[in-house]
This record gives structure tokens, C-alpha cells and sequence, in this order.
């Protein structure tokens, strides 16, 4: 896979460079076709498969123009997290570009919802001036019930890098064990993921994170959120929300103009911190 700088308002784009001919696959909501275990997006019959970690690192760099090269159907895994493609963006340099960035700044509440009394899971958009996600889990696990199950993470008072960026994706061995059969994960194990059988954490260097497990729905659900294409003002809280469940938000916001509008601050200084500036070196 290689990342390449984009001209202003190309967005974020990936190309199937392995084929024949090149294809593109434009990253927005409704180009996200699968949402089983990860975020798949397509273009004429072509996919690429769990783009939400690397969309995430974007998201908390803040970087809207790139183009992925990738020569396969599945962006590497990496560590299970987001934090080897943040250090690598990051050492590469992130470039200002001329054109103001735009923002889709959420006017009212917008909220999506599947299942009732203990099965109930959702995930609403709020009005904020800046942008906050607020996360809870409830796996009803004995090594999750041992951390904490609900986080909240504001750009302006935290730091991605250090605070997100680090925490895996999570599951058990029978998870790993079905992906493979579908020719998913093929170098998922331990050293990409937090592995659990039924009592307990399975790899020997433990957490990352008092709270690893609900920080990393967090990060996949910034990296679900920015398929939009452009960064959010607004405060996204869920309860057992998924890749599923945060697609559906996202169309239903798209569907209700007048729930949301798009912005660019000609004064930075009247932009919400931590969303309008270049977050520091790693």
C-alpha cells in the first residue's frame, strides 16, 4: 500500500492498482458496501476491505486529500491499531494546502437505534462546536467487564496520537477462526489484536489501555465516520455501536439536509480547537 498526496478537494480516494486497469474506489457513505466485522467500500464489482483503521488515522490527522495505492483487497493490519499508520503519515509530513477546509457542521440531533431492552445498540449526532465522541460498551465478558466500558474523547483536550491511536482491535478465538475461513484476517493473531477465549486476555503483554477495548471502538468509529469525507462538528455518542449501525448514521444524516450544514472558518481563531489545526509530531 502507498500513500500519496492528492490536489485540494479530491477527497479521499483508493486505487486498485493490482488489476488490469486501475480502479478507484472515492471514499463516502454510500460507497461502503459491507459492514461485517470491518468497513468494506466498492466501485464497479471491486473492493477493499477494514479501511476504518487507516480512515481513522486520517480523521485524527485531520488529513482530507490522499490517494491509497493498494495491491490487494484488504488494507494491511498492522498492530490492529491506527498508530503505525499515524507515525508513518507523520513522518512523511502532512502539507497545508491553499483551499479552506470545509466542515460538516451537525444542526440538529440525528440518531439511529436497532434492537430493544438489553439488546438495544445506538448512535446519534448532536450539536457541538468541535468534535467529541462518547463510547460505551457492554460485552458482558469477564476481561471486559474488569476495564472500564465508557470513554469520552474530545480533539480539543486530547491528543489522538497518544490517546486513541494505540488501542487494537479486539475479539475472540472462534472470530479469528470464521474471518479465515472467509480469507479475511489471514495474518490476524496476537501480535495484531487483542485475542480472548472465554475467561480471559490471551496475549502475554496484557492491555495497552485501562480501557483499551472501548478506545479502540472509538478510534473505528472515527474511521466509520470520516467516509463522509469531511471532517465533523458534532458529538457522536453510542451504546454497542458498530460499523453497521455508524454507516446507518451516516445515511440518515445525509438524508435529512437540514440536519446538517457545510462550514469554513475564513479565522482560524473562530474555529473549534483541535479540529482546525495540524496536531504536533509524534
Amino acid at each position: 500500500m502507498t500513500l500519496r498526496p492528492a490536489p485540494a478537494d479530491t477527497g479521499i480516494i483508493f486505487r486498485r492498482v493490482d488489476l488490469p486497469h486501475p480502479i478507484e474506489i472515492p471514499v463516502n457513505a454510500v460507497a461502503v458496501t459491507d459492514t461485517r466485522m470491518a468497513s468494506t467500500i466498492s466501485a464497479q464489482g471491486v473492493k477493499v476491505h477494514t479501511i476504518e483503521h487507516l480512515m481513522s488515522a486520517c480523521s485524527g490527522l485531520g488529513l482530507d486529500n490522499l490517494y491509497i495505492d493498494i495491491t490487494a483487497e484488504e488494507v494491511p493490519i498492522l498492530d490492529g491499531s491506527s498508530a503505525s499508520f499515524v507515525f508513518l503519515l507523520q513522518n512523511a509530513g502532512i502539507a497545508l494546502q491553499n483551499t479552506p477546509k470545509r466542515f460538516i457542521r451537525i444542526t440538529q440531533d440525528v440518531q439511529v437505534s436497532e434492537g430493544n431492552g438489553d439488546k438495544v445498540k445506538w448512535a446519534k449526532l448532536s450539536s457541538y462546536h468541535g468534535y467529541k465522541l462518547s463510547f460505551e460498551i457492554d460485552f458482558q465478558h469477564p476481561a471486559v467487564d474488569s476495564t472500564g466500558q465508557r470513554v469520552e474523547f474530545d480533539m480539543e483536550t486530547g491528543v489522538y496520537a497518544r490517546d486513541i491511536a494505540r488501542a487494537r482491535t479486539f475479539g475472540f478465538t472462534k472470530d479469528v477462526e470464521m474471518m479465515r475461513s472467509t480469507g479475511l484476517a489471514l495474518g490476524g493473531g496476537l501480535d495484531n489484536a487483542i485475542v480472548m477465549d472465554d475467561y480471559k486476555v490471551l496475549n502475554t503483554d496484557g492491555l495497552r489501555y485501562d480501557n483499551e477495548f472501548v478506545k479502540h471502538k472509538i478510534l473505528d468509529a472515527m474511521g466509520d465516520l470520516y467516509v463522509l469525507g469531511k471532517p465533523l462538528l458534532a458529538h457522536y455518542s453510542a451504546f454497542r455501536s458498530g460499523h453497521a449501525l455508524n454507516n446507518l448514521l451516516l445515511r440518515e444524516l445525509l438524508s435529512r439536509p437540514d440536519c446538517y450544514e457545510i462550514v469554513t472558518f475564513d479565522d482560524e481563531k473562530l474555529a473549534p480547537r483541535g479540529v482546525a489545526q495540524l496536531p504536533p509530531s509524534w
